[in-house]
């Protein structure tokens, strides 16, 4: 029994010596394919570890560049200004055939006139004013309205007259200037519709103005030019020895035409306050 065991050891021995004789030399210098072996001194140690940049999570990330503002929308242009009116000729008449009337006696103008004013302004033309008889009642009427030396209708009266019978209100304004006075006629008869009444031969007589021509409407221009004025004459076909002939019922007189007989009247003719200048017997509007 104490040889059996012997045997054993000794044959393990033997065993693990071949076992040591069969372990080959491994060369650390080489791998089987021929490649180097990375060198232990390349793996960071780690004290190393803090000098190596981490690109871990924890790095402070780069904010995004601002996205580019958006355009404005575009707003359309603002519309231009309108160009400045430009005056055109304009022209206004209220005559109609048959508003004419004449004066009856060397006198009644005034009256004639009050009777002419009355057909420009009713244009059915169902209403004529033309008779004698009428005529000669319409200037007892302004007499008896009129105060002056002559004992005549003066431009109050025939303004009077014109108001009371349903045809006003009319003013008498005297004005200064020659091409202001043509202006205040001209507009009047555009805004009332209504016909003026010219004092002519320096308050001697009285026409009618129904219409006119100008650059420029008066509604749209403060500023105008009257080109042409419509005048009656009720002592058509007579006319004035002084003053000139009498023009044709509607006719169209230029300002220099009108200027020979319609002249600045002075007050000293006849009891008022207004100025020297151009009378106007003057539609007011209501």
């Amino acid at each position: 029994m104490t040889g059996a065991p012997a045997r054993l050891l000794t044959w393990l021995a033997v065993m693990a010596t071949l076992l040591t004789a069969c372990t080959p030399v491994v060369d650390l210098t080489e791998t089987d394919a021929g490649q180097p072996i990375p060198s232990a001194s390349a793996v960071p140690t780690t004290g190393d570890l803090a000098a190596v940049p981490s690109t871990s999570a924890t790095q402070t990330p780069v904010p995004p560049l601002p996205a580019p503002p958006l355009p404005a929308p575009s707003l359309p242009a603002p519309p231009l200004p309108a160009p400045p009116a430009v005056p055109q000729a304009f022209a206004l008449n209220l005559y109609q055939d048959g508003d004419f009337v004449p004066q009856y006696t060397f006198d009644w103008c005034v009256a004639a006139s009050i009777q002419m004013a009355h057909n420009l302004i009713d244009d059915t033309g169902g209403g004529t004013w033309a008779s004698s008889a009428q005529q000669s009642e319409l200037w007892e009427m302004a007499r008896a309205r009129s105060s002056d030396s002559f004992n005549g209708a003066n431009p109050r009266g025939w303004a009077q007259v014109l108001t009371e019978v349903g045809m006003g209100p009319y003013a008498v304004v005297s004005i200064a200037t020659y091409e202001d006075t043509l202006q205040a006629a001209a507009r009047a008869i555009a805004e009332t519709g209504r016909p003026v009444g010219l004092v002519m031969w320096s308050g001697r007589h009285a026409w009618v103005m129904s219409g006119f021509e100008s650059v420029g409407d008066p509604a749209q221009f403060p500023e105008f030019q009257v080109t042409g004025i419509r005048v009656l004459d009720p002592l058509y076909p007579h006319g004035s020895g002084q003053w000139g002939p009498s023009p044709e019922p509607n006719s169209l007189l230029s300002p220099e035409q009108l200027a020979t007989q319609f002249v600045v009247r002075e007050p000293r003719r006849w009891s008022t306050d207004l100025p020297t200048g151009y009378l106007l017997v003057l539609p007011v509007a209501a």
